[in-house]
């Protein structure tokens, strides 16, 4: 952008801001109604869905979290379920799968395996075993798996290992999912 075109840019913030009382205030994020400890959202004025409406979404993550932290990527699923119910989506008319590979795969690791790993409790357990009592499939890709030595049994109850993260992609897309480019 040039100066001319920022000063520009400045100006238009400026006039909007005087025109909406001149103070901005910072949105409050709540997790509910789904998920209490996780997923939180917050309100946006004039949008509600159709209770008619259907999600039927997969995500993709690959970037781990850090050693004994939350995968913040497990968390949006929590937050795209707690922001379509807010907004009039059923619960039942969303359906979430999450695939996870590359340094993420670490994120699965069930109490004892992830503790040999870091050497630290595995803060994403809590989440990813609330997602799939809510439904949600957790996907871990194989050929990952395989590569940094860890087997089926490795992986928090519940999770599935595919062939491989392309593989449980196309065929979640051939079952109607949709994919989340976040």
């Amino acid at each position: 952008m040039n100066k001319n075109c920022a000063l520009k840019f400045r100006a238009i913030l400026l006039f909007a801001s005087l025109l909406s009382g001149g103070t901005a205030t910072a949105a409050e994020f709540t997790a509910g109604p789904v998920f209490t400890d996780f997923g939180k959202k917050t309100t946006v004025e004039g949008v509600q869905f159709d209770a008619s409406a259907h999600f039927k979404v997969a995500f993709d993550v690959a970037k781990g979290a850090d050693a004994g932290s939350l995968n913040r990527q497990f968390d949006s699923l929590a937050r795209f379920i707690n922001m379509h119910v807010a907004s009039g989506v059923p619960a039942q008319n969303i359906t979430l799968a999450l695939v996870v590979h590359g340094g993420a795969t670490l994120d699965l690791l069930n109490a004892v395996a992830y503790q040999q790993k870091q050497q630290a409790a595995n803060p994403n357990i809590r989440l990813i075993d609330a997602l799939l009592r809510h439904n949600v499939r957790v996907i871990v890709c194989g050929q990952s798996a395989a590569a940094h030595g860890y087997e089926k049994a490795d992986f928090i109850s519940g999770v599935e290992v595919a062939l491989s993260a392309m593989s449980a992609h196309a065929l979640l897309q051939q079952q109607g999912y949709t994919l989340n480019p976040f």
